[in-house]
């Protein structure tokens, strides 16, 4: 048998994975014509680009509106500013997940209630939904984790039944379909992110997405410091905004991804479908998260997979990822730990009261016990770019090698340190 890479043996791969960001000749064109016209920032609101590309993004996910914003973080705290969540006010948020999902409650003088892990997928669990209600509970922000989609159904039957506003964090899930209809336009908001590491990037930026004009016009006048103007000149009342306008570079950019994006997410799917079937069949202890019926569409942003650490003689997680880079394919395992756990979620009540009565002085790693969100994060979760996903079969069929070669080697793994 092959030596390991990491004891001196050759390594299964050496050549780097697809590039990302990608872009052509039509992301500089439309830069151009951006910089040409002058019109470089994002006032008036929205300018031409962005207007153009929130209308294609909106009814691609199947949505009516879209508005365009300064990133997927603030996206979450305008959704929630438009449907009236504030002060004292509880949002359900998944434990595993990004800190923005639970900053965002924070940062609208709300307070994020966590709730643990479905184990078969990883997001959010609607049992535990339904049991952290109480007459506080305003919102739930399920989160679309990976390649997965949260149970839309059994979620949205919940918040029907007790009045709750539901904002999907749909981040990781552009192109992806829950029974046919886009995520983000099941809810009444979606959120959804163009950071660079993202399926679709401008380097930052977000949308909002709603099938409601009226939550359309209050995001738009939230942008754009509280204006009321064209379009949405008129809706009940006033608010008070923020200048989260996104900017006609960053649009440019974004038009040019979407010609390209279904291209890209058939690749994607095609590629996770692959590596699935091969890690199956291959049954040394990792395997693809399982795939929930109803999801008719995968967006792919990492394809999450699970770590059995007894099919590889009881080998530590970190050892086997470190063996695994050794032979040219990286994952992350603590790509996300529980939010309440994270070093940089530093919410306390001394900066925002609306914590104190159900945090004491804010929001530490004993804030809540999350015990499938814990055991994903630092034992059993493996985290895979979708950039490995943008090769060709050859890239795919590297990664299942390397897995199946430490698997083999993995007794004599079982003395490394970290």
């Amino acid at each position: 048998m092959e030596k390991l890479a990491i004891f001196g043996g050759e390594p299964v791969r050496t050549g780097p994975v697809a590039p990302w960001p990608q872009f052509d000749q039509r992301e500089v064109d439309n830069l151009m014509d951006a910089l040409k016209a002058g019109g470089w920032g994002g006032y008036p609101e929205p300018m031409p680009m962005a207007a153009a590309f929130a209308d294609r993004f909106a009814r691609f996910q199947d949505a009516l509106y879209g508005v365009m914003c300064s990133n997927g973080s603030v996206s979450l705290e305008l959704a929630l500013i438009a449907a009236g969540v504030g002060w004292a006010d509880e949002v359900i948020v998944p434990a595993y997940t990004w800190i923005a999902t639970a900053a965002a409650p924070v940062h609208v003088n709300a307070v994020p209630v966590f709730v643990d892990s479905d184990p078969v997928n990883y997001c959010i669990d609607p049992a535990g939904i339904e049991a952290a209600i109480t007459y506080r509970t305003r919102a739930i922000i399920p989160v679309h984790l990976g390649a997965s989609v949260a149970d839309m159904d059994r979620i949205m039957e919940i918040a029907r039944r007790h009045d709750l506003v539901v904002i999907e964090d749909c981040a990781h899930a552009h192109g992806a379909k829950w029974k046919g209809r886009g995520v983000g336009s099941i809810g009444d908001f979606g959120s959804f992110s163009f950071q660079t590491s993202k399926p679709m990037t401008c380097g930052e930026g977000g949308i909002v997405i709603t099938n409601n004009r009226e939550y359309a016009k209050r995001v738009h006048s939230l942008v754009n410091c509280g204006r009321k103007e064209g379009a949405y000149a008129k809706f009940e009342g006033d608010v008070f905004g923020y200048n989260y306008r996104i900017t006609e570079f960053q649009a440019a950019v974004l038009l040019a991804q979407m010609e390209k994006f279904g291209a890209w997410l058939e690749k994607r799917q095609a590629n996770l479908e692959r590596l699935t079937s091969m890690l199956d069949e291959a049954d040394v202890g990792v395997h693809v998260i399982t795939r929930d019926s109803r999801v008719t569409s995968r967006g792919v942003y990492e394809a999450v997979l699970k770590y059995d650490a007894g099919a590889f003689n009881g080998l530590d997680r970190e050892v086997f990822l470190k063996a695994l880079v050794a032979e040219g394919v990286e994952m992350e395992g603590d790509f996300y730990v529980p939010v309440y756990q994270s070093e940089i979620f530093r919410a306390s009540a001394a900066q925002w009261p609306a914590l104190r009565e159900r945090y004491g002085d804010g929001i530490g790693p004993d804030a809540a016990r999350c015990p499938v969100a814990e055991h994903a994060a630092y034992k059993e979760s493996l985290w895979l770019h979708h950039s490995y996903l943008m090769g060709d079969e050859a890239d795919v069929d590297d990664i299942v090698r390397a897995v199946v070669k430490v698997h083999g080697h993995s007794k004599e793994l079982l003395g490394v340190r970290i």
